[in-house]
């Protein structure tokens, strides 16, 4: 399945009413269906005191349910504000173990203009696992759940930039 039809498939569910928390554990299945390279996927989201919190995910359990901003690959994502692709993790100095079989991390923003919501996470088994075709069919879905996110009331999906409290 491509960014683009999972995107139709997550617009469908949203017009049949759909909640949110579904809605995102459809994008994260539907993302680690669609390339037999992504091993783990799953949702960090931004939460008011600079960290990440893990959402749904798919793939083998991981203990970093709590990242801060500006640790890890997955944090400094959101320090420097852009999708990090590290093909070997092994290199990335800054690299959060969540699995011994883990060569290579690709981490996309859910982000609308300037306000980032949070990320997709996904983890390989192999090196150089994420071309420029993988990073762009993610990039759509990120798109798509950032518009999710936008409309969402819930304080608890505030950006800490904004001022606004969590929960």
């Amino acid at each position: 399945m491509t960014g683009k039809e999972i995107c139709l498939a997550l617009g469908a569910m949203s017009r049949e009413g759909a909640g949110f928390e579904d809605m995102l554990w459809a994008a994260v299945r539907l993302l680690h269906e669609s390339d037999p390279r992504f091993h783990w996927t799953g949702i960090y989201e931004l939460c008011a005191d600079n960290v990440l919190r893990l959402g749904p995910f798919v793939g083998a359990p991981t203990d970093h349910v709590f990242i801060a901003v500006g640790q890890g690959v997955c944090g400094t994502a959101i320090a420097e504000r852009r999708n990090i692709n590290v093909p070997d993790v092994t290199k990335a100095s800054n690299y959060l173990a969540c699995s011994a079989s883990t060569r290579s991390e690709l981490v996309v923003l859910i982000r609308r203009n300037e306000r980032i919501f949070g990320q997709i996470d996904i983890d390989s088994h192999e090196y150089d696992a994420f071309d420029a075709s993988a990073a762009a069919e993610v990039e759509q879905v990120a798109d798509f759940l950032a518009e999710l996110y936008a409309r969402q009331d819930a304080p608890a999906h505030s950006d800490p930039a904004a001022g606004e409290d969590e929960r």
